[in-house]
């Protein structure tokens, strides 16, 4: 074969290969989408499992409470002490308590909530759904007629749901505690001015958004992390048994993480 024949296969190749993806990611989206239907769905239907329901709020929620603390802490005395060092340049220190307590509200509480329930507890849900697929539990749901979305993950879905607003609350009030503990015990900015300064700044249009990214971001968590696990021997590249699942877990997290600081963008460009 000469050279005039070689360059239009490759270039067949090449186009096929951008073909083959592309049809790839839509049937992935078309997967995940049927997934997400079924999974609220499978809230609504009866009986619901209230045990597992329960269970699952404890390990997303309660289980998560000591690195959101650690989390929010650190975070709100940095912001604390970056705060008082930029705002004290123009002689406005009593504007720390609106500095802090806006940027932790409608910002750094529900991403780094967020994040960091995904690093612990999405993992998790995703290796759990994938090992349960590979050793064919989930088949054996289906064949008793069982409903695997009502049986396994519509629970992690309403749980994830209730919990990682919660858990939102808790760092955006420890957060502030932090940035009072640094600003105002450490720096030396008066109490008073700290407080009132975010009671004049912080309205309830703030903590709606917080609110509104925070059930986003738990909806974004749950779906790409269940539904990776739940796909496991369908995602290419990700291998057979124990590879593929550990392959799917991380790509899971990454999904999600990405997923969460996108989707913080166009939430703040709609709601701001």
């Amino acid at each position: 074969m000469n050279q005039a024949e070689k360059e239009p296969t490759s270039f067949l190749r090449i186009v096929g290969g951008i073909g083959d993806q592309a049809l790839y990611i839509l049937t992935d989206l078309g997967r995940m989408g049927t997934f997400l239907f079924f999974a609220l769905l499978g809230v609504f239907k009866r009986p619901f499992r209230f045990k597992e329901l329960i269970k699952q709020l404890e390990f997303i929620g309660a289980g998560s409470i000591t690195v959101i603390f650690f989390t929010a802490l650190s975070s709100g005395m940095v912001l604390g002490l970056q705060g008082y060092y930029s705002l004290h340049k123009f002689g406005a220190e009593g504007m720390l308590g609106s500095a802090v307590s806006l940027t932790l509200i409608m910002e750094l509480g529900p991403v780094l909530t967020a994040l960091m329930v995904a690093g612990r507890a999405g993992s998790a849900m995703c290796a759990e759904i994938g090992i349960m697929r590979i050793s064919e539990q989930v088949d054996a749901l289906e064949c008793m007629a069982i409903d695997p979305f009502r049986y396994l993950i519509s629970p992690k879905f309403l749980a994830a749901l209730i919990s990682i607003p919660l858990l939102t609350a808790v760092f955006d009030v420890v957060g502030i505690m932090g940035g009072y503990l640094a600003g105002v015990k450490l720096m030396g900015v008066n109490g008073g001015s700290f407080f009132a300064g975010m009671q004049q700044s912080v309205t309830n249009h703030d903590i709606r958004l917080g609110v509104i990214k925070s059930i986003v971001f738990a909806l974004l968590l749950v779906w790409i992390c269940t539904g990776r696990g739940y796909f496991v021997q369908k995602i290419r590249g990700a291998g057979f048994g124990a590879e593929s699942v550990s392959k799917v877990t991380t790509q899971a997290v990454v999904f999600s993480s990405i997923s969460v600081l996108i989707f913080d963008y166009l939430l703040t460009a709609v709601f701001l």
